[in-house]
């Protein structure tokens, strides 16, 4: 029995009306346990007009076959709340019971909603976002966020920092260490070994150093030394083009967030998953936030979460298998 943890995130964004939806992919020989609040989880229920069958439970020792189990918190005074400190608190707190049963090994992944970092991080979350959170939480010191797509697979140097920021963060030892990292993931979570584009971080990969010289003096030698090494790696590749030639890799390394995110958003935004290289469990997420401006409404695209679902379980599968 493989058990999936599901954390309902802020529950003043689209959260838990997502967990409502996605509850029709439940199934198998899995245990899904939800980490959040039962009034919340019943008013979604009420807007949705659909019945989620779920089981009560204190410890995930109470957690005895498959089916759906309920980890009510009960820290949340009321049943729909709006974008506030209560909810970042909150969205918080069911993070970390999640999380600190997946430490324990007590669940074999996790699939996290969405929070707000604003109100996350007035609730005293001291965390760029959830993944640096899991970091942490698991001592691990090498880890990416990576946006998968069947289409399109994008890993990233760097993540939420300023844009003036990263020239500082394109160095050989970091390249090669990500790229590293990445490989070892997917020989462990895809059981294959991918060929990687490295992009480059100036425009036409700097031009033989015309246009910066991050190209040439970090990235490439970075990536002659992973070749040397045996990898399968290609770069600095000329970001503005390096897209459309997808299929002739299996997961890109970008530099910055947005040389990722952007072309993987507009290629496949409905069915992106975050995807958090280098923990110890598997974890997804939904690629999207909190939707505060569409949430508590019932039109909630459960697109992107379901991809998230099916994902978590190959991927716990594989791992177990």
């Amino acid at each position: 029995m493989n058990r999936i943890g599901i954390t309902i995130g802020d529950p003043a964004g689209v959260g838990p009306e997502l967990i409502v939806r996605l509850s029709g992919k439940f199934g198998g020989e899995n245990a899904y346990v939800i980490y959040g609040e039962e009034k919340i989880l019943r008013e979604a229920m009420e807007l949705l007009g659909e019945e989620l069958l779920y089981r009560k439970v204190n410890t995930i020792g109470e957690v005895s076959g498959p089916g759906v189990y309920l980890m009510d918190l009960n820290i949340c005074s009321v049943s729909r709340p709006e974008p506030s400190l209560t909810s970042g608190k909150v969205a918080v707190a069911y993070l970390a019971r999640a999380v600190a049963d997946a430490v324990c090994g007590n669940i074999d992944g996790i699939l996290t909603m969405p929070l707000n970092k604003f109100w996350a991080r007035r609730a005293g979350f001291s965390y760029e976002g959830q993944t640096e959170y899991l970091a942490q939480a698991t001592s691990s010191r090498d880890y990416a966020m990576m946006l998968y797509s069947k289409s399109i697979k994008v890993a990233l140097l760097s993540t939420h920092v300023p844009l003036s920021a990263v020239p500082d963060l394109v160095k050989k030892e970091s390249v090669k260490a990500k790229v590293e990292l990445i490989v070892r993931e997917f020989k462990r979570l895809f059981k294959k070994e991918p060929k990687v584009g490295v992009l480059g971080l100036n425009s036409h990969a700097g031009e033989g150093g015309e246009i910066g010289r991050e190209d040439v003096e970090e990235i490439l030698p970075a990536v002659e030394e992973l070749k040397r090494a045996g990898f399968r790696v290609e770069g600095p590749l000329v970001p503005d083009t390096a897209f459309l030639k997808r299929e002739d890799y299996d997961v890109f390394l970008c530099m910055y967030h947005d040389q990722g995110l952007i072309p993987f958003k507009l290629l496949a935004f409905r069915e992106g998953v975050n995807l958090t290289l280098g923990i110890p469990f598997p974890r997804t997420s939904p690629d999207h936030g909190t939707a505060y401006d569409i949430a508590w409404k019932g039109i909630a695209d459960p697109t992107s979460s379901e991809k998230a679902l099916e994902l978590l379980e190959e991927l716990v599968h594989n791992l177990k298998g």
